[in-house]
């Protein structure tokens, strides 16, 4: 016999008291741009805000699934509840998840304290869906302590977790070309904590060195007074595999938390990342909107033939659409 589905008014209720199929559900609703989904965010955003939230990034392969693994089994060992987001590319034919990363965190699925999702990406060229954010939120509101977000592999466009997390973990692996590709990128000015997986690699003191002085270059056009009181983003190295150095990782996550308290500035960057949330999802809905009115649109069409034909260039084509209003 099939249940009946949840009213919107007892699914949120349910989610507040932190079921898990409530959640599951939400998340389901959220992900297919349900309009109930919406009007459930809605509903319990106000119980939000209280999650401390990582965001995890890096180059693919350098295990940042499993250094999750071990930190959510390390939480829980302390007591907290978790909540963890896979962030996966997208499947090209079907818009899901295409890695399903939670094969590496199959020791956590049976645990009650643990909430596990996997997320597809959507194309989001910032690694994070607009359906990936809100889940986040979801996770929030049902009472997840810690909330463990982790992105599609790093690139220099898919930094967009730094607007969504109160703490950034960058992953690195010695020995790798994506991980030095990831030293020259701007990627590296986004992290609070830097973990060297895989840290038995031998190479892995010389990644440590490199690292540390790239971390020099920001405090070259600062006074040493500014730079001290800044936070001295920490290097912490792991194999996650067999957990080592996942205390150390626990450490540092709660100490950053407490300097960014103390120092007034998580007020300060969920002002920012809320901001920058807001817009991202006006925008996603404005550019779905206007591909939807200029389906049919004739007008639209012979423009864009002008442009085919190298009759106008695609910046005034796009002048000409916002002139018109649409």
């Amino acid at each position: 016999m099939i249940a009946p589905a949840m009213s919107d008014a007892t699914l949120a209720q349910r989610l507040l008291d932190g079921d898990r199929r409530a959640l599951a559900r939400a998340i389901t609703l959220v992900e297919d741009d349900r309009p109930e989904g919406w009007e459930l965010v809605k509903e319990v955003y106000p119980h939000t805000g209280k999650a401390a939230v990582v965001g995890f990034t890096g180059p693919p392969g350098v295990g940042k699934s499993t250094l999750i693994g071990a930190l959510t089994k390390a939480q829980r060992e302390a007591g907290r509840t978790v909540g963890v987001l896979s962030i996966d590319p997208s499947s090209p034919f079907t818009q899901g998840a295409l890695l399903g990363d939670r094969i590496r965190l199959t020791e956590h699925f049976l645990d009650q304290g643990v909430f596990i999702r996997s997320m597809a990406n959507r194309g989001a060229l910032g690694g994070l869906s607009e359906a990936a954010l809100q889940a986040a939120l979801l996770l929030d509101a049902a009472g997840r302590q810690d909330v463990f977000v982790e992105t599609v592999g790093v690139g220099q466009a898919e930094i967009d977790i730094i607007d969504h997390a109160d703490t950034i973990v960058l992953v690195l692996m010695p020995g790798s070309g994506d991980s030095i590709q990831a030293l020259k990128a701007g990627v590296m000015e986004i992290p609070d904590v830097i973990v060297i997986n895989k840290a038995d690699h031998p190479l892995t003191d010389t990644m440590v060195r490199e690292i540390r002085g790239v971390l020099s270059l920001a405090n070259l056009d600062r006074s040493p007074e500014e730079a001290a009181k800044r936070w001295r983003v920490p290097i912490v190295k792991t194999e996650a595999t067999h957990g080592v150095g996942v205390d150390e990782l626990v450490r540092r996550l709660a100490e950053h938390r407490e300097y960014i308290l103390a120092a007034g500035q998580l007020e300060e960057r969920r002002r920012r990342n809320l901001h920058n949330e807001v817009l991202a999802i006006a925008t996603a809905r404005m550019r779905r909107r206007l591909e939807e009115e200029l389906s049919e649109d004739e007008e639209f069409k012979r423009l864009l033939e002008e442009v085919v034909q190298r009759r106008l260039d695609p910046a005034s084509a796009a002048t000409t659409l916002l002139e018109r209003g649409v």
